[in-house]
């Protein structure tokens, strides 16, 4: 596959209705080749002042718009992406060495989500309350409504830049919501086409500001202008977002460390190439990420072998290559980390049968058994190519395991037994419970997002959209 046809000197800004630059500017590197990228602009104080102050004027004019049009226009944008996808793909891959193949795909699903959110818009309810039902509220009538909570700043990662923007702006336009937005720099290209195409499919201007830089982000969350915080991103970022936001409501999307048991009774060779390969898609960064197994002793020594046959027929190199399984992770600074985790791992007793070394960002797909439970290569987020497999005997113990770490996203369960699964159901303290699945699944209708340190909140269009609407009780004396 080609590069992308051209790129702009620099990654604007776009602020109340206008493409703009700034003196402020950060340099990037493609990951994969280490070559320069267009340097990303970073708001000035003024710009970000003049971004609040659009957004508020917009919040006004969001709301006046019928929702079927708002609708009409989101599915309009859905059109548009789903026709570029290709080209982003190209630039997501350059950009954060994600393989073309998965970029295409999760640009796709960019396009699914906000049709999704164009449905979940017409949809939004309210409901009578049952007045009669106390002695006060006698000849009365009295029905809750819900109202969008005005301005939203959306705070994205690079993991998956297309689809989380997707997931931010559409529930939010949705609702009758204006938007700010602060993408990673490190997906900024990406997000700029982005936001050109949504715009070229006739998404009005004044529904979204787009800015940049880490001072920017930290009055937004500060900001009284801003009602309502969407951040995805690490835990340890989220817990300063949180503290920062006040008063404001927010919907924390944090880490993970990707917990799937195996049990005695599995699929043995379903769980074994989809562990592996859910491991290694998007080179291990993403939250829900197959990152630790607990496989039953007595199948245990045969799923290790599986999964590394599995591993070793994934292809390694070029993102823009179609064939390419594994790219680079998002810098070398992030490969070095991941590498020290391993390294910890394996002098604390794990066994390292497959990987184990990067050169420059390239991190190779990594398998390590016989791992113990404090490392933190299990319990920490390594956000890496890396798989840590560990047997157990009993269930319950495995379940102490997955419930004991820090996070509660998501967790996969392999088994034959209906009773095995709703025990899982029941005793994991997670966002989800995937049976005969791992924990990287997920689709863009459902619930999505964690507790713990994994989260607040949850994404997916039709919760989504409850979360950025607030409730207005109204009372008619009768």
């Amino acid at each position: 596959m080609t590069l992308p046809a051209s790129l702009p000197d620099f990654v604007p800004l776009f602020i109340d209705g206008h493409w703009t630059g700034s003196a402020r500017r950060q340099a990037g590197t493609a990951p994969f080749t280490g070559a320069p990228l267009p340097p990303v602009c970073e708001c000035e104080e003024a710009q970000l002042d003049d971004a609040l102050d659009a957004a508020v004027r917009a919040s006004i004019q969001v709301v006046e718009m019928p929702a079927r049009e708002r609708a009409a226009r989101l599915y309009a944008a859905a059109a548009a992406v789903r026709d570029a996808a290709p080209d982003l793909a190209r630039i997501m891959a350059l950009e954060t060495g994600k393989p073309v193949r998965d970029g295409l795909t999760e640009a796709l699903r960019s396009a699914e989500t906000l049709e999704l959110s164009a449905q979940e818009g017409l949809r939004i309810e309210g409901a009578q309350v049952p007045m009669e039902s106390s002695a006060i509220g006698a000849g009365k009538l009295g029905v809750s409504l819900r109202f969008p909570v005005g301005v939203v700043a959306a705070i994205t990662p690079f993991n998956a830049p297309i689809n989380l923007t997707a997931h931010k702006l559409g529930p939010a336009w949705a609702a009758g919501n204006a938007v700010i937005l602060k993408p990673s720099p490190q997906a900024a290209l990406t997000i700029h086409r982005l936001v050109e195409v949504i715009l070229g499919a006739g998404i009005p201007s004044h529904w979204l500001q787009l800015v940049q830089g880490d001072e920017a982000a930290a009055r937004m969350v500060r900001a009284p202008q801003v009602d309502f915080v969407s951040f995805t991103g690490s835990s340890q970022i989220g817990e300063i977002v949180k503290a920062s936001s006040g008063l404001k409501r927010v919907a924390l999307e944090l880490g993970g460390n990707g917990f799937t048991i195996v049990a005695a009774d599995a699929p043995l060779e379903e769980a074994a190439e989809a562990c592996a390969r859910n491991s290694m898609r998007l080179a291990g960064q993403s939250c829900i990420s197959v990152q630790n197994v607990c496989v039953h002793r007595d199948i245990y020594d045969e799923f290790v072998q599986r999964v590394v046959h599995h591993v070793d027929r994934l292809r390694v190199g070029d993102p823009l290559d179609e064939a390419t399984d594994v790219g680079s992770v998002i810098s070398a600074k992030s490969a070095m980390r991941i590498q020290s985790l391993v390294d910890a791992a394996v002098a604390e007793g794990a066994r390292l049968l497959r990987g184990g070394t990067h050169v420059g960002a390239v991190v190779q797909p990594t398998v390590l058994a016989d791992v113990p439970a404090h490392c933190e290569a299990v319990r920490g987020e390594v956000f890496g190519p890396v798989i840590a497999l560990m047997p157990y005997d009993d269930l319950q113990s495995a379940f102490d395991l997955v419930n004991a770490g820090p996070y509660g996203l998501q967790a996969g369960i392999y088994t034959s037994s209906l009773p095995l699964a709703m025990q899982a159901l029941r005793t994991l303290r997670m966002g989800a419970v995937i049976v005969n699945g791992t924990s990287t699944w997920r689709s863009d209708q459902a619930p999505y997002g964690g507790v713990k340190a994994s989260g607040i909140g949850r994404e997916g269009p039709r919760f989504a959209v409850r979360e950025l609407t607030e409730e207005r009780f109204v009372v008619f004396n009768v």
